[in-house]
């Protein structure tokens, strides 16, 4: 499934999960554990079942000759034309009920989030009373709640009686898949709650949905993650499947309020015969003033260094959080490179100092690149492209009294012309995106930006290679 183009229908909503264990004999149990689920399979496939078009007044009816509300939904609907319904939170606080006006397609998918809901009145007449039973037997009541979480991919002129039709399968498919979570991991009388996460694999792979038992780390999930890497044909050097790798949808905020990979809206250079080498996964931008320190004028190797922190955290490659100053300052006191007295100061820290702290709480090597003098930089094409081939991860490069992240080069083997596509933690404003790229504090620069005089030492983290 594909993100660049189309639009993303996804649902989700509660199902519960119930069942009465009065034995414990482990092939009745199972039996029983499969049948509340084929009652659950039910649920989504009667004319009980509703999706509603989250902020917005649309109710379909899938599984009832496909009914809708209003009445200007049809099944012939193409699926975009369900964001016209849509309201936006500024219409909202304007107290209008006007629809959401169609903005200029992006290279990104739109994404129409959808809630799972069950009627539960019956036009037949009134419901049925209560029926108790009382038994002396020893019994255990299992319940649960099914976090139900599916996504489809439509093409533009896709009606929605097709598209939710293949909802409704993937619906299906992943009750299917919980369940086989659930009795795979059960523990006695235990159940673990089965979680949906979505992943993003190369093209034309695309968007793929795995279930997990909540809760359980990545380092008890490898034999799956193995055997999804041979299902999908995927190399065994990139944690594709790690819980902190699954794909954010466009349309949900960050809790923590960074900004990640502010360089994927900025057009790549052209150069005669040249080639584009750009960092790969996720990062957040760290820089000067964030996390109410004041760092201004000396805190920007540390701000360099949680940007690459923060690409390791983000791949699923580590579980250490993004340090802080002091953090940062702790650990170089106990590798013995720096006096009890760092911690806590406003000292300068360079790239041989982001490589003992990435190997001391990360356990992650680096390699150093000495340059002695700014000029030679134009000549490291070969070297610089390379990396990000083979490793993809943060550069932080430190010359004279400053730092930067180089997150790509542009070089042309032919020619040698080279742009570098820097990302500088001197900037100290909000989390502007537009801001932030058209002012250049995220932006290709040319062999010109480095002082062409002074030194500079580079530190390549090198990337485990797992899965």
């Amino acid at each position: 499934m594909s993100t660049d183009t189309g639009t993303i229908l996804r649902v989700r909503g509660p199902l519960e999960f119930e069942c009465l264990l009065e034995s414990k004999d482990a092939p009745k149990t199972l039996r029983v554990i499969s049948n509340t689920f084929e009652t659950l399979q039910a649920q989504v496939k009667s004319e009980s079942c509703v999706l509603r078009v989250c902020d917005s007044p649309v109710f379909i009816w899938p599984n009832q000759n496909f009914h809708a509300t209003p009445r200007e939904i049809t099944p012939e609907t193409q699926c975009e034309d369900l964001q016209q319904w849509i309201q936006t939170d500024e219409q909202e606080s304007a107290g209008k009920r006007s629809v959401k006006k169609k903005t200029k397609k992006t290279s990104t998918a739109n994404v129409i989030n959808l809630q799972l809901m069950m009627e539960v009145t019956t036009k037949g007449g009134p419901l049925p009373g209560p029926v108790l039973i009382r038994t002396v037997e020893p019994s255990h009541f299992l319940s649960t709640t099914l976090p139900m979480d599916c996504v489809v991919s439509t093409s533009c002129k896709e009606t929605i009686k097709d598209a939710f039709e293949r909802l409704l399968e993937a619906l299906a498919q992943q009750l299917c898949e919980m369940e086989k979570v659930m009795l795979q991991h059960m523990k006695g009388m235990s159940l673990p709650v089965p979680e949906p996460h979505h992943f993003l694999l190369p093209e034309p792979k695309g968007l793929v949905t795995v279930v997990y038992p909540e809760g359980m780390p990545d380092s008890q999930l490898e034999k799956q993650r193995q055997e999804l890497h041979k299902k999908f044909e995927l190399p065994d050097d990139w944690p594709y499947f790690r819980k902190a790798n699954a794909y954010h949808f466009p349309n949900e905020p960050y809790k923590d309020g960074y900004l990640r990979n502010p360089h994927v809206v900025l057009t790549n250079p052209s150069l005669d015969n040249g080639e584009v080498y750009l960092v790969r996964g996720i990062y957040s931008y760290h820089h000067y003033m964030q996390d109410r320190m004041d760092d201004n004028g000396w805190g920007c190797a540390y701000r360099s260094l949680q940007t690459i922190c923060s690409w390791f955290q983000q791949q699923g490659l580590t579980e250490q959080s993004v340090p802080t100053h002091k953090e940062i300052q702790k650990a170089l006191v106990e590798v013995g490179d720096k006096q009890a007295s760092f911690v806590g100061s406003r000292q300068w820290i360079g790239s041989i100092e982001v490589q003992a702290v990435l190997n001391q709480l990360l356990g992650v090597t680096s390699k150093i690149m000495f340059v002695s003098q700014g000029s030679e930089l134009g000549s490291k094409g070969r070297e610089l492209a390379n990396h990000f081939q083979t490793e993809g991860t943060p550069i932080m490069i430190g010359g004279g009294v400053l730092a930067h992240t180089i997150l790509g080069v542009a070089w042309s083997q032919t020619t040698g012309q080279i742009r570098y596509l820097i990302l500088d933690p001197h900037y100290t404003g909000a989390e502007d995106l537009q801001l932030i790229t058209d002012k250049g504090w995220c932006g290709w620069k040319g062999p010109d930006f480095w002082d062409q005089t002074a030194y500079y030492n580079l530190c390549l983290p090198q990337r485990p290679k797992v899965i």
